[in-house]
Parts: C-alpha cells; sequence; structure tokens
C-alpha cells in the first residue's frame, strides 16, 4: 500500500484525508443516529402520563430534555407553559416546531459533508490521474515527439497515474451509499418526531393558562 501511494504521487494525499474524514462521520453518525439516542420507546406516553394534570417540575423538564431527541422536543412544550403563564397553544406549538427543527439539524449533521466528499472524490482522483499522465507524456518526449518513448515504461506510468482514479473511486462509493442510508434514518426520525410531537402538543393544549375557551351553549 505503502508503495502504491508513492507511486501515485502528491495528488492521492488529499484522496487519503478524505478517506479518514469519511470513515470519522460514518462512525460519528452510526453513533449519534442510534434509535435510543433518538426516539426513546413510550417515551411520549410516559411523558403524557406525568403532565396528565399539570406541567411537572423544572428537574423533571431537565431530566426529560437530556434523555433524547424526541425527549428535547416534547421537554420544549413544558417549559414554554412553565416559564409563561399565559402561554397559548400557540406558543407552546412554536416553541416545539423550533425545538423539532433543532433537532432535525442535529441529525442531518456531518451528512453534508459526507455527501460533499462522495462528490468530490472522483474529481479528485480524476485530477491526479490527469497530472500523472501530463507528466508521464512530459518526460516520455522532451523534445515535442513520442517516438523515442519507451511502450513499457508508458504503459507502466500510465498504470501508476490511474491509481487516483481508482483510490477515487473506492472512496467515494462508500461515502455515496452510507450517505443516502444515514440520509434515509435521518428522514425516518424526523417523521417519527413530528407525530410524536403532534399527539404531545394535543395533550398539552388543554395545560395551556391562554388558550381560547370554547364557547358556552
Amino acid at each position: 500500500m505503502l508503495s502504491i501511494i508513492q507511486a501515485a504521487g502528491w495528488p492521492i494525499w488529499p484522496l487519503i484525508l478524505c478517506s479518514i474524514l469519511a470513515l470519522a462521520f460514518i462512525v460519528e453518525r452510526f453513533i449519534k443516529l442510534k434509535r435510543s439516542r433518538v426516539i426513546t420507546p413510550n417515551l411520549t406516553d410516559e411523558a403524557i402520563g406525568i403532565s396528565r394534570d399539570s406541567v411537572p417540575t423544572p428537574d423533571v423538564i431537565a431530566q426529560l430534555g437530556d434523555h433524547s431527541a424526541l425527549g428535547q422536543v416534547l421537554a420544549s412544550g413544558w417549559r414554554a407553559i412553565a416559564s409563561n403563564p399565559q402561554c397559548s397553544a400557540e406558543e407552546m406549538r412554536a416553541a416545539m416546531e423550533a425545538a423539532g427543527r433543532q433537532a432535525a439539524h442535529q441529525l442531518e449533521r456531518r451528512l453534508p459533508a459526507l455527501a460533499t466528499i462522495a462528490s468530490a472524490a472522483p474529481l479528485l482522483g480524476l485530477l491526479g490521474t490527469v497530472i500523472g499522465m501530463i507528466e508521464i507524456f512530459g518526460s516520455q518526449a522532451p523534445s515535442g515527439s513520442l517516438s523515442g518513448g519507451n511502450p513499457a515504461q508508458l504503459a507502466h506510468g500510465i498504470s501508476i497515474a490511474l491509481y487516483n482514479t481508482a483510490f477515487g473511486l473506492i472512496v467515494a462509493i462508500p461515502a455515496l451509499i452510507f450517505w443516502r442510508y444515514f440520509r434515509g434514518r435521518v428522514d425516518e426520525y424526523v417523521l417519527e418526531l413530528e407525530l410524536a410531537a403532534e399527539r404531545f402538543a394535543r395533550h398539552l393544549e388543554r395545560l395551556c393558562p391562554g388558550r381560547a375557551e370554547e364557547p358556552s351553549r
């Protein structure tokens, strides 16, 4: 491997950096996108049970917010009502929507960078190959003619130049696969967060002191 890197020349070093970054992003996303860190089972039911009659204490709210991404969204509804005695249902929903957008942003971290690596790695590999080909043909024909070149040496030089393209594809293909995988997982989590937040918001509406009273009949 070291001999291939040395033969490919300096253009392969950006690809090596891209491969290290891609591996780090993939491992980090696998850890951060574990279901237990995002959607805790039965957490919405437990939160509804705790706040059936009133908003819980600040310690309970903070504990829920530290639980998972879903906990952050649900705790924002409690926090909005607890911090504002005249909180309306619209204000409570706005606070939960803001927390939901922040949670979605956290879930999508590193994904744009991983997509950039998947797109740029083949281009970097092609650039390295083009530079290698220029150097090879230049060394084969110092006087402007290819007739004096060594065909075997030329073929060997071309094969070495193609190392960059091959390495670029080796980096790009896994990066693209994992980006698509994480993208699908994030979309699934965001949908589950939205559904859980809507259910919890309907529960909290009756606890909002500032909600509009229904007209008496």
